[in-house]
């Protein structure tokens, strides 16, 4: 990545070797600092002095490219943007929330090839005036994130902009496994998923509703939690298919489908709605199910396996690939549905 209008090159997050606990806090009359106050190599200082490398890092921030090994010869490579006001709301979200999401999103999806993150790069689009604490704190959540994986934030870019956008690239290992890819489900194959659903479209209803409670239901929306350790699980459990449950289970089955040419049958009686979940669905008035079948953000994993014996711990069957479809297709009760998930471009209501 290249900064705009710059003198010179600076495609990693350069480090002053200062540790993440070591850096000046932003606290006190800091606190009012802005990034544009600070400056491009000053905010770079601030945020990668709070950043972990990780294990596989072999040249971390300060060069024009970080090098990360991959040992078993081939990296899983996977890309999000999240966009104020579309993706979080800093009325909504606090700086690190926003950092923990960010990384989730990301981890999760190296998950859902059955691999095992490594490190992050990180791209910072931001308004001059963007307090520096901001920034700071979002870095703390990147790096609280990634110690789960005991992956690394190895570089990245900032560059001024209008609006504060978020860009996250993951990467991962395959420690020797055959990725797992939406095309592989066959016939016959048991379908089961391993994280929460509905959690995080219940989150969001109570948000719209000016709603900052329950909180754990609230929190669910601002830092999801992804079941990390299921994906590389799957894959040596024999996982023919996996996907991340980001746009909702639905739509995402249905991308499997259309995939692997088949038809993708569940059932609601075995999909689980949480208490909380049907708390917030019974005070807003509308079927905790929807959120199960449509809601996104959750990042749980759902996934096709051979049979319901090799299922791991963790994960719970909803259903089977129950035959061949050029078209490929979802259904919940034995019926076509019809419901979506969310897309960026579709209209909205």
């Amino acid at each position: 990545m290249s900064g705009e209008n710059r003198p010179g090159k600076q495609d990693t997050w350069t480090s002053n070797n200062v540790g993440r606990h070591g850096s000046k806090s932003s606290g006190g009359g800091e606190s009012q600092i802005s990034v544009g106050e600070l400056g491009e190599f000053g905010l770079i200082a601030r945020v990668t002095a709070r950043l972990p490398l990780g294990d596989g890092t072999v040249v971390g921030p300060g060069d024009d490219a970080a090098v990360v090994s991959a040992s078993d010869g081939r990296v899983v490579a996977t890309t999000d943007l999240l966009v104020d006001g579309q993706h979080f709301r800093r009325d909504w979200s606090t700086p690190y929330d926003v950092g923990r999401k960010a990384a989730a999103q990301n981890l999760a999806d190296v998950a859902a090839m059955g691999a095992v993150p490594t490190a992050l790069l990180v791209g910072l689009a931001t308004p001059a005036d963007l307090p520096a604490f901001w920034a700071e704190r979002f870095a703390d959540g990147l790096a609280d994130e990634c110690a789960i994986v005991g992956a690394g934030v190895v570089g990245g870019d900032v560059v001024r902009s209008d609006l504060l956008v978020v860009a996250v690239t993951a990467l991962g290992d395959l420690q020797g496994r055959a990725p797992l890819l939406r095309s592989g489900a066959r016939v016959g194959d048991v379908v089961a998923v391993a994280g929460r659903l509905g959690w995080a479209a219940a989150g969001l209803a109570a948000l719209r509703k000016g709603f900052r409670t329950p909180r754990v239901v609230v929190d669910a929306h601002r830092r999801p939690q992804p079941p990390y350790a299921a994906g590389p699980a799957a894959a040596i459990a024999g996982a023919h298919a996996l996907i991340d449950v980001s746009d909702g289970l639905v739509a995402d089955l249905r991308h499997v489908a259309e995939a692997s040419k088949v038809v993708v049958s569940i059932s609601r009686a075995n999909l689980h709605v949480a208490e909380a979940v049907a708390d917030v669905a019974s005070a807003i008035g509308v079927d905790p199910l929807d959120w199960v079948l449509e809601g996104g953000e959750d990042h749980a994993l759902a996934g096709c396996f051979p049979s319901s014996d090799v299922v791991p711990d963790g994960w719970r069957v909803i259903g089977a690939v129950t035959s061949a479809d050029d078209d490929g297709q979802v259904l919940v009760d034995g019926s076509p549905y019809r419901g979506g998930g969310f897309d960026h471009f579709a209209a909205r209501g």
